[in-house]
């Protein structure tokens, strides 16, 4: 099992930035990946980024490419979500989740999932 707490959500004006964090404990050794997910009420849970524990290769939802940036400390067993340039449409609970086997990081059937941390772009 692996468990997962997300920190660095919060209220931020359009064109601002936040960084989200997310911190892994338990069975961390057999995690393939890590990845973002987020979800506004009344919608579904949408992916946003992920990344590979060994090799960090890394994957984004077109709406954020060129925006965020997906990044792990392998020692500290962290993944991060640096986010530039946010959008009202970014308001959403951000939830990090980890894959065990290997697959595709955009699809949802992850493993475990954090609590989520709230971000709300105002403009």
């Amino acid at each position: 099992q692996v468990q997962l707490v997300e920190s660095g959500g919060g209220l931020v004006q359009a064109g601002g930035s936040l960084r989200l964090s997310c911190a892994a404990s338990g069975r961390t050794a057999s995690m393939y990946g890590t990845a973002w997910f987020r979800q506004v009420p009344g919608k579904e849970r949408d992916f946003v980024a992920g990344i590979t524990w060994n090799l960090g290769w890394t994957y984004y939802a077109d709406s954020v490419k060129g925006r965020f940036t997906v990044t792990r400390d392998t020692a500290n067993k962290t993944v991060a979500l640096q986010m530039n340039s946010l959008k009202p449409e970014d308001t959403a609970v951000y939830y990090c989740a980890v894959r065990v086997d290997r697959g595709h990081l955009s699809r949802p059937d992850y493993d475990a999932w954090g609590q989520g941390t709230q971000v709300i772009v105002s403009s």
